[in-house]
């Protein structure tokens, strides 16, 4: 009999940043490791990771960290753990285990405990196991797993569609999962993120008859925008472009690197003969592949759109397709690409709405699975608390009793002793990760007020040079802005602004002696503020700065 305890340290009621914790007797295994892309309103922040004191706090207990596949939400986040945990075990598939050893050298992070696991091969531990099974998903040897306790299997079901006609890398064995299901499933962990979608997914997430269509009815120069890891997607581009006498011109480092890598690794196809280089770019008959940054969604063909890209001008000939998912956060953003690549003449080809990028289960593909693995319990995961409420009525529909049925958010943990539910309604700490650049360190709430409130109103600096010797004003006040006012414009706001700071440097000068510099910011700060509220309705950021030198 085991003590088992299911919580998640990300991805539940949001999408992204997926990172699960399963602990059997004390023994951590760690499922996934996203990250997300950043709103617009975490200005400057590039993407958000999990925090991993948790994990850290309780590193002698980690059995391993089990990727199921290599997709940002997914694995975004294991280079950053890799910095705080270097010793930690890591089990993926062999196309996983390739793009971590990618990822690793170009984040320069030295990964020591790299274990390549295959599909139906038990891993064995002392007192529990962990099964990996294949799952169909847009990346190839996606695994789905189960760890084997005393008690039951609990099962971790990240990302996947049921489509029997995937092969290949892309193979699902129905027959396993009922297996798994017939020796008894204490609890079930299942995405979410299509539940609300009717029907299954399947074959609404192939594009390959569209892409066809769109390669043979656009004579001129066509741009895909993808995902790098969307292997399968990639894939039906290369299928679309067979025996079209097209050339295909891959685009950036990172998206040349992977299909660089999963050329010679057999994952994907492709006739080399098909590739162009850079002296294929002007061509009408060139098809080219670009893809985003890590960081920065939609960057390149913003900048593409902004004319500075060194290699790629946009032509009104030219059409462009988005064979990449859309996310709510950023609808905003890619309708304003859309209206600027319109005004600019650009054709654009819509993936059909009746069809989808991302492979994910919808409400049948989740009742089946349910069937299948038939568990006693039931956790959905991933994606907004509302999708996790309608996977939960998907469950219930095919007999899972309510009671049985686990909504949570990060960190809640659930419990299980000797087989049965024990709700104690603990949680641990989670919080988010706030990543900026290359820096590894949380930015923080503070940091972005500061920037949120930059970006609304802008910045006054208020500088002068007092004498060493006697505290007189050598130099100033002088008045930069920026974001607020031109000051050109509004030379009476900054001409009070002078006088204001002039009277209150020399009210808080004493005996010529000494200068009170933290009252003189104090009130510079809180009398112009006042001032300015008054004269604008602007509340900028004032920043003051003093200095003394020698006469």
């Amino acid at each position: 009999m085991s003590k088992i305890n299911i919580t998640g340290l990300g991805g539940l009621n949001e999408n992204g940043k997926n990172l699960y914790v399963v602990s059997v007797d004390g023994k951590i295994l760690v499922f996934d490791c996203g990250m997300k892309y950043a709103p617009d309103k975490m200005y400057g922040v590039d993407y958000v990771i999990p925090d991993f004191k948790y994990l850290v706090e309780n590193k002698k207990d980690i059995v391993g960290v089990f990727i199921t596949h290599p997709h940002r939400e997914n694995m975004g986040a294991l280079t950053d753990l890799l910095k705080v945990i270097p010793n930690v075990n890591v089990y993926a598939s062999n196309y996983t285990c390739d793009i971590i050893k990618y990822e690793c050298a170009e984040e320069k992070v030295e990964i020591k405990n790299l274990n390549v696991i295959n599909a139906h091969k038990k891993i064995d531990f002392k007192d529990f196991s962990v099964f990996p099974f294949s799952v169909t998903h847009s990346s190839p040897e996606t695994l789905g797993y189960a760890i084997n306790t005393s008690d039951g299997a609990v099962i971790y079901m990240a990302d996947f569609v049921i489509d029997p006609t995937m092969s290949g890398h892309y193979d699902m064995d129905l027959g396993k999962l009922a297996y798994i299901g017939k020796q008894g499933v204490l609890c079930l962990m299942c995405e979410s993120v299509f539940s609300e979608k009717k029907g299954h997914t399947s074959p609404k997430h192939k594009l390959e008859t569209f892409f066809k269509s769109l390669v043979e009815t656009n004579k001129n120069r066509i741009i895909f925008t993808v995902l790098p890891l969307h292997i399968y997607t990639i894939q039906e581009i290369f299928n679309a472009l067979k025996g079209k006498n097209r050339k295909l011109v891959i685009m950036g480092k990172e998206l040349h690197s992977i299909v660089s890598i999963s050329i010679k690794n057999g994952y994907l196809d492709v006739d080399e003969s098909m590739l162009g280089n850079l002296t294929d770019l002007k061509s009408p008959d060139t098809v080219i592949l670009i893809s985003n940054d890590r960081e920065t969604p939609y960057s390149n063909i913003n900048r593409i759109i902004a004319g500075h890209d060194k290699f790629i001008t946009l032509e009104k000939t030219d059409t462009i397709c988005f064979a990449e998912p859309s996310y709510d956060a950023y609808e905003k953003t890619i309708v304003k690409i859309m209206n600027e690549l319109a005004i600019k003449g650009v054709n654009i080809a819509q993936i059909p709405k009746d069809r989808s990028v991302r492979h994910h289960a919808s409400s049948e593909d989740i009742m089946l699975l349910v069937k299948l693995f038939n568990p006693k319990y039931y956790m959905p995961i991933k994606g907004e608390y509302r999708y996790q409420v309608e996977n939960a009525n998907l469950a219930n529909k095919v007999g899972i009793p309510s009671d049985n049925i686990l909504l949570k958010l990060n960190g809640d943990i659930v419990t299980f002793e000797k087989g049965k539910l024990v709700d104690n309604f603990e949680r641990i700490f989670v919080d988010d990760i706030l990543i900026d650049g290359k820096s590894s360190e949380d930015v923080g709430e503070l940091v972005l007020k500061d920037r949120e409130l930059l970006s609304r109103n802008g910045l006054v600096i208020v500088s002068s040079t007092l004498s060493k010797k006697d505290k007189s004003i050598l130099i100033g006040p002088e008045i930069m802005t920026r974001g607020f006012i031109y000051d050109k414009e509004n030379t009476e706001i900054i001409d009070e602004i002078k006088r204001i700071s002039t009277e209150i440097i020399k009210d808080n000068t004493h005996s010529s002696k000494y200068a009170d510099y933290v009252k003189i910011r104090n009130d510079i700060r809180e009398q112009i503020g006042s001032y300015l509220y008054k004269a604008t309705a602007c509340k900028p950021v004032i920043l003051t700065i003093i200095q003394e030198i020698e006469r």
